[in-house]
């Protein structure tokens, strides 16, 4: 086992400070639960899975219409969940039996429609006409209504009283069945009928669930864009032809061709060809990459103007695409800490809307001796408006689109909890190297003493040109940079910790530090104070001297990355403590903070003691952030209370932090902060319109207002409310599709 894989190891050992240990015997499944009605539906589901001998962990989320289990399968399989699921009155299914599955938004428009036909006759005979056996006519219209569209709320409140709970389809149902039996009641026997409620109820909720379905769908849209972007087919060298093979069909090490305008089907490496590749869709960069040899390309994106052959890498689920999908449909999987309280309101909130309904009804007809009919009126509106949907998807479809809009952006959430969190951090920690800055060294300064810049750089590039040290290549590429032609030079000797040694034109050339110079005995008095300020900016002086004579100096550094300054400006502005942590030493460090302004400067820390430093800032009572690469950071990601891992296209550290940035731009914390605060809003809008609805809705159902206003609240308009608080709940978060980072 080589140094770097025990480096590694030793690092993610550390890291599970944060995680909890997981047997590794467990397992984790995703089931499709179609069927649930309402929030109460999904808590119903998520507590019989809880509770079963050998699950560990069970979620439900009413908008995704999907369970996570965890479970040990030495005491239970997923064939157990899909029995527990159906005993309850819904049906389960794995994803990939997803083709099997009924159409539901089908099935819900066809009876949408035929309780249209039916329904609106009822209300013009009942409210507007009068004709003769009027109240036959009406029950004939109503019954299919009742117990044809009303089938699935009968089947749904029958099995909820089997497994002894209520849910939203026992109170449709409960207040539907004694309008139309009372109806029926008197069309025999005299009196006035009810009809046009039982019709217009059943009606309107299952039209409402219809528009609920489409609306929460577009909760997932990212999810679905992501889904449509993985190739079918890829053309691949077999044999020395190309064929074209199902996606499914290329292995790994196969040759893949990629012409203009083709999207990459796999993660691979160019090992031939020049494009620029456009990876907006995984990274949200909008500018294209320039690929050529040996760069590595991700599966999904875009070759815009030339022809690239790839060596695959990744297929499957392993490609950055597939994680990133797994990744958000993980996080909107999750519940964030805020929806605990709603679904505790859920769970208790059928019983108490039942007994206010019965209470209603007593109180009217023998307290305040109202006629039947209207005690009746009353306990049937109070069942219909006081639906808990809007309450128990408040949450979830927020979440649902914040993580959405993050991904379509490069940020990945891991979870509901996070993104409730991010926006609470009052401090940001940045580890310096690869983070903050490039992680490679770069020329920023040329001093030079009587010749021309380029050729100083000519000459240093010479001696360095046969070098492998990372100062020697960081001479190298600026000369490319500068286009400038390096001849080759007749002698090269690398004297370790000193520099090289070098003949051109019969002359000796030295590039080194000051211990090569010295060794050289080459008088340095006259740029010792040129070189002592490159020095105490934290950069590294290579100095070069021709035949005993030093012509220039270059400065070499770490340079910081395109937005690091605007990312830690745009975080001050928000009145966050921004600090940077270093392995270096701390003139290097000041050198580079002078640049950023950042609060304070932690140098000389091993990179087991960054999770130490972090752990004192928390013991402030400061609320911690940790901006890290994924890997090296892994300790300090895993201690803060929000880790960020910066990762790339290509190697997404998943297992690292909460949020993953895919592209390499720190602004992307300050968008995940403002994201965070966006997404919270929201939660806090919806939930204060759904509990402000019930609260306000459910008095005046029950006739607060009638003594006072002369107003009493009709069923059928009690469901037209009910059905348009939940469609304003997913309306209001899908607002949220409108976020874009400035």
């Amino acid at each position: 086992m080589s140094l770097k894989q025990l480096f590694f190891i030793w690092f993610r050992y550390l890291s599970l400070t944060k995680f909890q240990i997981v047997d590794t015997m467990n397992k984790k499944t995703i089931l499709v639960i179609s069927g649930m009605h309402c929030a109460s539906c999904a808590i119903n589901i998520e507590k019989s899975l809880q509770k079963q001998n050998g699950v560990k962990n069970a979620v439900v989320n009413f908008s995704a219409e999907e369970a996570t289990v965890e479970y040990d399968p030495k005491f239970i399989d997923i064939k157990k969940f899909k029995k527990i699921i159906s005993d309850l009155g819904y049906k389960a299914i794995e994803p990939h039996e997803l083709n099997e599955s009924g159409n539901e938004i089908r099935k819900l428009k066809y009876l949408s429609v035929i309780g249209l036909i039916l329904t609106i006759p009822v209300v013009g005979l009942s409210m507007f006409l009068e004709i003769s056996n009027e109240n036959y006519i009406l029950l004939l219209l109503t019954t299919p209504i009742q117990f044809g569209i009303g089938y699935h709320f009968y089947k749904g409140s029958w099995n909820s009283l089997k497994n002894k709970y209520f849910n939203m389809d026992f109170l449709v149902i409960l207040g539907t069945s004694v309008a139309y039996f009372y109806s029926l009641y008197t069309t025999f026997f005299g009196g006035i009928t009810f009809y046009e409620a039982s019709a217009t109820v059943v009606t309107t909720i299952t039209i409402g669930r219809l528009m609920e379905i489409i609306s929460r769908g577009k909760t997932s849209e990212a999810i679905k864009k992501l889904i449509k972007l993985q190739a079918k087919t890829a053309r691949v060298v077999r044999e020395g032809k190309e064929i074209q093979v199902p996606i499914e069909h290329v292995k790994k090490g196969d040759l893949v061709i990629v012409r203009p305008g083709e999207r990459i089907p796999v993660d691979g490496i160019v090992i031939d060809g020049y494009s620029s590749v456009d990876e907006s869709m995984i990274t949200g960069e909008s500018i294209p990459i320039e690929k050529k040899k040996g760069d590595e390309v991700v599966g999904a994106t875009l070759n815009k103007n030339g022809m690239l052959k790839i060596k695959t890498t990744k297929i499957g689920a392993e490609t950055a695409l597939a994680q990133i999908i797994k990744l958000v449909k993980e996080a909107q999987q999750s519940k964030a800490p805020i929806q605990k309280m709603a679904d505790v309101v859920v769970s208790y909130f059928v019983p108490v809307v039942m007994l206010i309904s019965v209470s209603s009804f007593l109180i009217w007809y023998f307290f305040m001796s109202q006629p039947f009919l209207f005690a009746l009126t009353v306990m049937v509106s109070v069942l219909v408006i006081a639906c808990p949907c809007a309450m128990g998807i408040a949450t979830p479809t927020a979440v649902m689109v914040g993580l959405g809009k993050g991904a379509e952006n490069g940020i990945l959430i891991k979870g509901g909890q996070y993104l409730e969190k991010i926006h609470k951090l009052d401090t940001i920690i940045f580890d310096k190297t690869g983070t903050l800055t490039k992680g490679e060294p770069e020329v920023t300064d040329i001093i030079r003493f009587n010749i021309d810049k380029k050729k100083l750089l000519m000459l240093a590039a010479i001696a360095e040109k046969n070098s492998e040290h990372p100062l020697g290549e960081a001479i190298i590429k600026k000369a490319e940079e500068e286009k400038i032609k390096i001849p080759e030079s007749r002698a090269f000797e690398t004297i370790p910790g000193h520099g090289v040694v070098s003949k051109y034109l019969g002359r000796k050339l030295l590039v080194g530090n000051r211990k090569l110079i010295q060794k050289e005995k080459i008088d340095i008095k006259n740029v010792e104070e040129k070189l002592r300020v490159l020095e105490e900016d934290g950069k590294t002086v290579v100095i070069v001297a021709m035949n005993k004579k030093i012509v220039g100096l270059i400065g070499i550094a770490d340079t910081l990355k395109k937005y690091s300054v605007e990312a830690v400006n745009e975080l001050k502005k928000m009145d966050l403590e921004v600090v940077m942590i270093t392995g270096d030493n701390e003139r290097t460090a000041k050198a580079i903070a002078k640049g950023l302004d950042v609060d304070e400067v932690l140098a000389d820390v091993l990179p087991q003691d960054k999770a130490k430093k972090i752990a004192e800032l928390q013991n402030q009572g400061k609320f911690v952030g940790m901006v890290g690469d994924g890997i090296n950071d892994a300790p300090a990601l895993a201690r803060a209370d929000i880790g960020i891992a910066i990762g790339s296209g290509t190697d997404v550290a998943i297992e690292t932090g909460d949020i993953v940035l895919i592209k390499e731009d720190l602004r992307d914390v300050v968008t995940a902060i403002k994201l965070s605060k966006k997404t919270l809003n929201k939660i806090k809008q919806n939930l204060f319109w759904a509990f402000f609805y019930n609260t306000a809705m459910i008095p005046i159902a029950a006739g607060v207002l009638f003594p006072i206003f002369n107003i009493l609240l009709p069923p059928m308009a009690a469901g037209i409310a009910m059905v348009l608080s939940d469609i304003s709940v997913v309306g209001n978060s899908l607002l949220l599709k409108r976020f874009t980072p400035r």
